[in-house]
């Protein structure tokens, strides 16, 4: 599986649509392995074209425009919204299935909403319990279905 995350130094990029640099990481192997890929000059279609041709299935970005956001999952890459912090740091907890903390929540974004285009942002708490607001937007996350966040058990 790819993950793509935008940076900016050592950090996930602000803004998604402006970003000049992606890290796409390759979990698939016995240690993650990273290649950096330059998204400058590159307009929306382009953008997701690339991402597409690189094989990443998830992006994990803060902000993003819902043009963009809709683009990506008609491509049916993920989109995880709304996380800010260090590259490493949020890369390493994806892996461990622990990204739902207010940590790595990006300042000013809701929490425990979809955007209409079905990217996550992410929920209160660690996510994995919570309920969506909203009609038809119940359930868990699909990132915390891991042995460390197993489904509770409904009385």
């Amino acid at each position: 599986m790819k993950v793509a995350i935008p940076v900016w130094g050592d950090k996930i990029s602000p803004v998604f649509d402006t970003a000049t640099q992606l890290m796409v990481v390759d979990t698939g192997c016995g240690s993650p392995e990273r290649t950096s890929v330059s998204l400058e000059g590159d307009d929306l279609q382009r953008r997701c074209a690339r991402m597409k041709e690189l094989g990443v299935e998830t992006l994990i970005c803060g902000a993003i425009s819902n043009p963009f956001r809709r683009r990506l999952r008609a491509e049916n890459i993920e989109v995880i919204q709304g996380i800010s912090g260090a590259k490493e740091e949020i890369l390493q907890a994806y892996l461990k299935g622990n990204l739902y903390q207010e940590a790595f929540r990006l300042p000013g974004c809701p929490r425990g909403k979809r955007g209409a285009a079905g990217g996550t942002i992410p929920p209160e708490g660690d996510g994995c319990r919570k309920k969506s607001p909203g009609k038809g937007r119940g359930g868990r996350c699909r990132l915390h279905a891991s042995p460390e966040h197993p489904p509770k058990k409904e009385a």
